[in-house]
């Protein structure tokens, strides 16, 4: 097993601290593999960004944000690299996980079992989805 790179490690514990209270609230939901058994993880390292929450083993990033991220020009080249990666992201609003968090995390769950059309944008979701995503999982 490699050693933990010591920068990135502190960067993500920081920003775990951090959590905002949407974030905390859903985490809560997908910690200790509360989702239907599927582990995620937070503050998880693609290149040189940090994905809110990350399943590795359908390689989804799960993001969550708040109005400082309406056409975020830096979310979608962010987007872009963690999809030219082979990373699917789906993002959230903060108001969409503390009001309605059981539609959340039934994205999320469409998101884990392939049910969700390769792109979406609307106002309240968006998710791009990886070159492999729609072919069978794991």
């Amino acid at each position: 097993m490699r050693g933990p790179a010591i920068k990135t490690t502190g960067r993500a514990r920081r920003l775990r601290q951090s959590d905002n209270d949407a974030e905390n609230a859903l985490w809560t939901e997908l910690r200790d593999r509360r989702l239907n058994g599927h582990k995620f993880v937070r503050q998880f390292p693609i290149g040189s960004y940090f994905a809110d929450f990350a399943c590795r083993e359908y390689q989804l990033v799960v993001e969550v944000d708040g109005s400082q991220h309406t056409d975020n020009k830096y979310d979608r080249v962010r987007d872009h690299f963690m999809v030219s990666n082979d990373w699917s992201v789906l993002r959230f609003w903060n108001v969409d996980v503390l009001k309605d968090r059981n539609a959340v995390l039934e994205t999320i769950l469409a998101a884990i079992e392939q049910r969700l059309d390769r792109h979406i944008e609307t106002n309240d979701l968006r998710f791009v989805a990886a070159k492999g995503y729609g072919e069978i999982y794991p």
